[in-house]
Parts: C-alpha cells; sequence; structure tokens
C-alpha cells in the first residue's frame, strides 16, 4: 500500500511538472502522451492500494500488486519516457506494461473468486 501511495504522489508532481514546466518544451500531442502515463499511474497506484487493503485483510497473494508495479513501471515510464525524449522505441514496449496492468487486475479478480468460493464451500 505504501508503494501504491507513494506513486500516487508522483503521478501528482508529474502531471504539475508535464503542466508547466513541459509547457513550451515538448509539443502538444507529447504532452498528451505524457499526460496518458500520469492518468494510468494515477489509477494502477489507487489499484495497488485497493490490493493492498484487501490482500492484508484476506492474506491473498501478493502478485497482481506486483503486476501493477511492473505496469506502471514499463507502460507509464515508456509512455512520459517518449515524451520528453522522443525515442519511439520506447512506445514498442508500453504494450507490454498494458498486459502487467490488465494481468494485475485479473489476478485482483481471481483472488476475490477464489475468496468467494472458499467461504461459499
Amino acid at each position: 500500500m505504501a508503494v501504491g501511495v507513494a506513486l500516487a504522489g508522483i503521478a501528482v508532481l508529474l502531471g504539475a511538472f508535464a503542466t508547466h514546466a513541459l509547457r513550451d518544451a515538448i509539443s502538444e500531442a507529447n504532452r498528451v502522451i505524457f499526460q496518458t502515463g500520469v492518468r494510468y499511474m494515477m489509477w494502477h497506484a489507487f489499484g495497488m492500494i485497493l490490493y493492498g487493503l484487501y490482500a492484508d485483510r484476506v492474506a491473498s497473494a501478493r502478485w497482481p500488486g506486483w503486476l501493477f508495479l511492473m505496469g506502471i513501471l514499463v507502460f507509464s515510464g515508456s509512455l512520459c519516457g517518449l515524451a520528453v525524449t522522443d525515442l519511439r522505441w520506447l512506445g514498442a514496449i508500453t504494450p507490454l506494461g498494458g498486459l502487467c496492468f490488465m494481468g494485475g487486475w485479473a489476478g485482483f479478480l481471481v483472488q476475490i473468486l477464489r475468496r468467494n468460493h472458499d467461504e461459499a464451500v
């Protein structure tokens, strides 16, 4: 949960950085790319926090939280890096981060369904 909270704070800082410091430094299209990375970072930081609360309560596996973290690093990191450096190859790894995000949410769902099944039996 602490990592999720820290990443949410960093997302706020990066959003402000994009709005103010990058306004004249990069193109509008690259600012949109940067903000997309920051937006996904924030949503998945909240996902990490939610999963941390859930996992602490029911002692579930930790791997969905790790997938959220990897998704933030790869998806958000590659988009923000692409926006400020114009290194187009970074866009090629962005989908791997998206897969991590999807895996994190799928894992979260599996943990909930498994818990509900175990309680019903």
